[in-house]
């Protein structure tokens, strides 16, 4: 019982009206359901959950959270049941305890899979309580202080280390409880790479004894300035944690030796206005290091942190950050929403409309709806909780949180999903920006939108927010996959019309539990991505009759590509193209409109369109069930602008390439590549990609670049 009173002695400090009782209930049911159960380390397994309370204890947190966190494992690891525990406490009991618990019936086989699975539940809890989340991460911070126990099981601690820092770690800092963050990724470091923390905390015992008690003449010195300007004020000082050092030196790309601000002190005052008064007194009796002033209290985090920060020169040359707050900011900055639950001069202090306010939580359940793969949803939150962030605006002045390297399309799609997949353009600083424009702090982004656009492919390798991404990829797969089963249904057609049988939907129906699919559409987007043969299925469905095998004649491929199309079958009608959907083109050849074209199935590509003349196309000769009539069409949808790719010889002269491109440039063409593939002292070979319309357009660049005097060869390049 010495658990319980330690528990109860700590509630007794905050709450005036602590039901002591029911706590005690509480440990008795879980000690109950937990008889018998041990810990790696040998002891009694409740002593878990009771620390766990303990850890919320000290964050204030109230009865209902702590009696919670004692029960949290009786639902998942014990005999007890959801509607005991309802009836033995309450409704709102047995809610929070199953959203802490893990999700113990899964599909997924795979660690990242379940790993993926449990923190959909827990995203789907903690966005109806936000105390799911607090209880979770106490628990976690627990598990951490006593991960050595498993020294003998490395692979075990690396794990669970590597998903505390990548899940649990943001997931505190995005509340704001900046103690529990710190702690469990300092305790994650010391498993993931203990030879650099080792290295870092030998350093940082040699600066103590090097720096004669610097933090302590830090301190002395920040409070006699204050007390000078008549500032009351406590002033704290500690050294960065091992984690948050290595960090930065990753980040910089610096060594310890090159660390310049490895110490923090905190300036906490009275009010707000002190805190400005303060931070003039600072920079009036230290220099300041510029570029290092943020203010975030009059414009706080996202996650409600507010604090004034700002690096000066200390004694002996030492760059040190100071942070100036109120009693209330450093409270907050300390438990951060954990402060909305705890009890202050004995009343609780809840606003559930506050806590559902969170924008990252949204466009985590965003993501969530968004992904279907449990990985994918696992590394797009993983996209939008671990990166450093950066501040924009929209045009009405409302504040916007985005990681590092966020583009106006993540912009687009924080703001809303219908306007990220409506985007076609934006301004930054109300100047027209490419839309992979990398935003920066204080940025103002005002996004354009169309009714007619769609997400484009392009997109997804700029984009860094988890939400965008999720979506994008959402939009390709639906694509993708009509793309693949009007190709599928097209192939199995001809291949029917070449055997002469009559095509129906109901023969192909009768083989979708023989070729383990779901639906007949399965059947057409596998052949149509080029997972199944369209003369397997054609076999599947028809096991007795025997095809002759037709090849290709022997001699010149073009022959027999320009016998295939000249059938009678019409070319694949193919609209609404997407580049690297079902329809690519071969980079081989780079076909133009006014080419004449093949299409080849490709596995996991759909098909690969080639120029008919095309060197590549002699390795498909055995495979003409591959072979695909295409042809350019004309639609709506029909690129402008295609890739044409020349070789070009020219004299090395002063302007020579100059040259070459403001021909381009008059004849309309656009260079988008430019590969050197030969140079000497009197020529260079080049080899150029330039946007075009069609093949007249590239013959007439081609001739006008002939005409140019410095210019001895151009021609259009084949199979480079």
């Amino acid at each position: 019982m010495q658990l319980l009173e330690d528990l109860l002695k700590i509630m007794r400090t905050y709450s005036q009206d602590l039901d002591e009782k029911i706590v005690e209930k509480a440990y008795l049911f879980a000690k109950e359901k937990h008889a018998g159960q041990k810990r790696v380390s040998g002891e009694e397994y409740y002593t878990h959950p009771v620390e766990v309370a303990m850890i919320l204890a000290d964050m204030r947190m109230d009865t209902t959270t702590i009696i919670v966190a004692i029960m949290h494992d009786t639902l998942e690891d014990t005999s007890a049941t959801y509607e005991e525990v309802t009836e033995l406490f309450s409704k709102e009991v047995a809610d929070l305890i199953n959203g802490v618990s893990k999700l113990t019936k899964i599909e997924s086989q795979t660690f990242e899979g379940k790993q993926a699975e449990n923190f959909r539940k827990l995203l789907l809890a903690m966005s109806e309580d936000i105390r799911v989340l607090l209880v979770k991460l106490a628990d976690r911070l627990h598990n951490m202080r006593t991960l050595f126990h498993f020294k003998d099981r490395p692979d075990k601690t690396f794990r669970i280390a590597r998903e505390t820092l990548d899940i649990y770690a943001p997931l505190a800092e995005r509340i704001g409880i900046h103690q529990i963050k710190e702690e469990l990724a300092d305790l994650s470091f010391n498993y993931i790479n203990p030879e650099a923390r080792e290295s870092i905390t030998k350093r940082l015992s040699f600066l103590r004894k090097e720096g004669n008690d610097i933090i302590e003449k830090i301190i002395i010195g920040l409070e006699v300035i204050m007390k000078d300007s008549g500032i009351e004020a406590t002033v704290t000082g500690r050294e960065k944690t091992r984690y948050s050092i290595w960090k930065k030196m990753q980040r910089k790309n610096v060594t310890f030796e090159q660390l310049s601000d490895i110490m923090a002190f905190r300036v906490v005052v009275e009010n707000i206005e002190e805190c400005y008064h303060a931070l003039g007194v600072v920079h009036s009796k230290y220099p300041t290091v510029p570029g290092r002033f943020k203010d975030f209290i009059s414009t706080p985090k996202p996650n409600g942190y507010r604090s004034i920060h700002t690096t000066i020169i200390g004694p002996e040359s030492q760059r040190i950050e100071v942070q100036i707050r109120t009693k209330e900011m450093h409270r907050e900055a300390d438990l951060g929403v954990a402060a909305h639950w705890a009890y202050k001069d004995g009343k609780k202090k809840v606003d559930k409309r506050d806590l559902k306010n969170y924008r990252w939580l949204r466009e985590l359940l965003d993501i969530l709806e968004q992904e279907q793969r449990p990985e994918d949803f696992l590394e797009n939150t993983k996209l939008e909780l671990f990166q450093e962030q950066v501040f924009v605006f929209s045009p009405k002045g409302d504040l916007i949180e985005l990681p590092q390297g966020a583009t106006p399309v993540d912009f687009a799609y924080a703001v809303h999903s219908d306007v990220g997949d409506k985007c076609v353009g934006g301004k930054v600083n109300g100047r027209i920006a490419p839309l992979n424009t990398k935003l920066v702090n204080g940025d103002q982004v005002e996004i354009i939108t169309s009714k007619s656009q769609n997400p484009s492919p392009a997109w997804e390798r700029f984009v860094v927010t988890g939400k965008a991404r999720s979506h994008i990829k959402r939009y390709i797969r639906q694509q993708q996959r009509s793309e693949y089963i009007a190709l599928g249904q097209v192939m199995l057609k001809k291949v029917f019309q070449k055997e002469e049988y009559d095509f129906t939907e109901k023969s192909v129906a009768g083989v979708v539990k023989q070729l383990r699919v779901d639906e007949v559409d399965d059947i057409y987007a596998n052949i149509g991505a080029g997972h199944f043969s369209a003369r397997d299925v054609f076999k599947a469905i028809f096991p007795s009759h025997r095809a002759e095998v037709v090849k290709a004649p022997s001699g010149d491929i073009k022959d027999y590509a320009m016998a295939r199309r000249s059938d009678s079958d019409k070319p694949i009608p193919i609209k609404g193209l997407i580049p690297g959907m079902a329809v690519h083109f071969a980079r081989c050849c780079h076909a133009l409109p006014g080419d004449r074209i093949v299409g080849i199935v490709t596995t996991g590509k759909g098909v690969t369109i080639h120029t008919i003349d095309c060197e590549t196309l002699e390795t498909f000769a055995d495979t003409p069930e591959r072979w695909i009539d295409v042809s350019w069409g004309d639609g709506p949808d029909t690129p402008e602008s295609h890739v044409g790719r020349l070789e070009i010889t020219f004299m090395n002269t002063p302007g020579g390439l100059g040259n070459v491109s403001t021909v381009i440039g008059k004849s309309g063409g656009n260079i988008v590549n430019l590969k050197i593939t030969n140079r000497s002292l009197d020529f260079w070979d080049i080899l150029l990609d330039v946007y075009v319309k069609d093949t007249k357009h590239l013959s007439n660049i081609i001739a006008a670049l002939r005409a140019t005097a410095e210019i001895t060869s151009v021609d259009r390049a084949k199979g480079r």
